[in-house]
This record gives structure tokens, C-alpha cells and sequence, in this order.
């Protein structure tokens, strides 16, 4: 098939590798030059005439500007599959955008980090029509272990919204608790050993283990990409409480402003040792 990747981060251009490996004619875009073969300098280039559109970038307005260049190419017979983390809002007006042109719109944002994308095991949420999504199945089952499908457009995205928060939560709770454990003398090698039969332990524990161990904190998954879900989250959330999301938030805020913002989020950890 014909496919453009609109977005060649951490997760796309990995995507685009492993479409490529199976066969695809993939041409990418990204909004700084990227050095590989298949880059194209503008996003209506990789759109044109692709069967298939991915759009895996950092925010709504983002999406919206990749859209602003590839609408007045799209046509019937296209599917743009929008894979970025946004909120069921901004996915309903991206929606109706591409629908207007004769293309379809299918929403997909993932679960999975750099490692998973690079072992196709990344988990899509899909929310649209259920037919589209057997269209594509072929094609997103080989970036993944599965995607599940949530309903109705927008759903998918409020349920990434929703996971993402579940994350934040988790992660905090473990940088904390290692920070009280180092606190108190206890060796890390202790720790992790005590953590693994423990019924807390995560499957995040089991990815951010060694970055904590080491205090190397490349990024899987920027610090402030997470930063952008929790407040897009916040802003879905309107009048539900969510107390701990916003103070878990405030701790994000805390990491952006020491200039964290592309290292991987688990860097945080490094708050609980550091004097404001």
C-alpha cells in the first residue's frame, strides 16, 4: 500500500520502519527535516494519493496544522488514521474536516513507549466506524499486539486521556517510594528485588527500573508530552474533581521548569532528591 507517517518522532518514525520492513511504499514528513530516504519536504507530499494517512504528532494544534496542509488534497478513498494523544473534542473537528473532503477518519492513539513501537507492541485504541476499522486491521496489527476498539469517535481518545493519567498516578507513587526507600539506606538492588512479588508492582516498574536505577532518563516518552495529556485531561475533565491528577500535574510543572522537558518523565524522580 501507499503510506504517509505525518510526524516522524519517537513512535512515527519507528512506524514508518517497521511499515517499510513489510513492504509498504512509505514517504514521511515531519515538521523539522528528518535524514531519511523517504522523507518528503512537505505533508501534503507523503498524503498525496496514499491509501493510508497517519498523523502521529505532539498536540491538537499540531494535528490541526498537518491538516491545514494535506485537506485540500484529500479525497474519497483515503483513510487518515490520527494517532496523536488529543482530546475527544479536537478529534470530533478533526474528524468532520477530513469527512468533508470524501476521505475517512479513523481515530487511533496507542498505548506503548519507544521499546514497544520497536517491537510492534504497541496497543492501538480505536474509536469510529467498526468497518474502517477492518479495513486497516491488516495494517495497524502489524505496528501492534492489538487494537481494541472503544466506540464511537472521540472515545478512543478520552480513553487514552484516561490511561495516561493512570500512568502519571503510578509513576509518581513509585518515585516515591524509591525515594523514601533510598532515603532510609535502603539499596536499590533491596528495593527492586522486594518490589517484583509485591502485589503493587507495575508493568511500569519493569520499563522504568533501569532508567531509575541508572539516572538516565533519554526519552521513551518526554516528559513533556505527558505534560500536555495531563492538561488535556484536566481540561476534559471540566468539574470532576481529579485531585490527585492536578497535583501530580503541578509536580510536571515543576520538571518543565527545570528544563526536563524533553527527557524521558520518570526524570521527576530526580525532584524528590533536589532542594527547590
Amino acid at each position: 500500500m501507499k503510506i504517509g507517517v505525518c510526524g516522524l518522532g519517537i513512535i512515527g518514525s519507528v512506524w514508518a520502519g517497521n511499515l517499510r520492513q513489510d513492504g509498504h511504499d512509505v514517504r514521511g514528513w515531519n515538521r523539522s527535516p528528518k535524514q531519511f530516504p523517504w522523507y518528503v519536504p512537505r505533508a501534503s507530499d507523503a498524503a498525496n494519493d496514499a491509501e493510508i494517512i497517519f498523523i502521529v504528532v505532539a498536540d491538537p494544534p499540531a494535528v490541526q496544522n498537518v491538516l491545514n496542509q494535506i485537506l485540500p488534497g484529500l479525497h474519497a478513498g483515503q483513510v487518515v488514521i490520527q494517532s496523536s494523544t488529543i482530546s475527544p473534542k479536537a478529534t470530533l473537528a478533526s474528524a468532520r474536516q477530513v469527512q468533508q473532503t470524501g476521505a475517512a477518519f479513523l481515530e487511533a492513539p496507542f498505548t506503548g513507549s519507544k521499546p514497544a513501537a520497536e517491537r510492534r507492541q504497541t496497543v492501538f485504541y480505536i474509536g469510529g466506524d467498526k468497518r474502517l476499522l477492518e479495513q486497516v486491521r491488516p495494517v495497524l496489527e502489524r505496528l501492534a499486539t492489538s487494537a481494541l476498539y472503544i466506540g464511537p469517535l472521540g472515545s478512543a481518545s478520552a480513553l487514552k486521556l484516561a490511561m495516561n493519567i493512570n500512568i502519571a498516578l503510578v509513576a509518581q507513587g513509585l518515585c516515591e517510594s524509591l525515594a523514601f526507600a533510598r532515603a532510609a539506606g535502603i539499596p536499590d538492588d533491596a528495593y527492586f528485588a522486594a518490589l517484583k512479588p509485591n502485589v503493587s508492582h507495575s508493568g511500569l516498574a519493569t520499563l522504568k527500573e533501569p532508567k531509575l536505577r541508572a539516572r538516565e532518563f533519554s526519552p521513551q516518552f518526554s516528559l513533556k508530552h505527558m505534560a500536555k495529556d495531563l492538561r488535556l485531561a484536566l481540561d476534559a475533565a471540566a468539574d470532576l474533581p481529579l485531585s490527585q491528577t492536578r497535583q501530580v500535574m503541578q509536580t510536571y510543572e515543576a520538571g518543565l521548569k527545570r528544563g526536563w522537558g524533553d527527557q524521558d518523565f520518570s526524570v521527576l524522580a530526580e525532584l524528590l532528591e533536589q532542594k527547590p
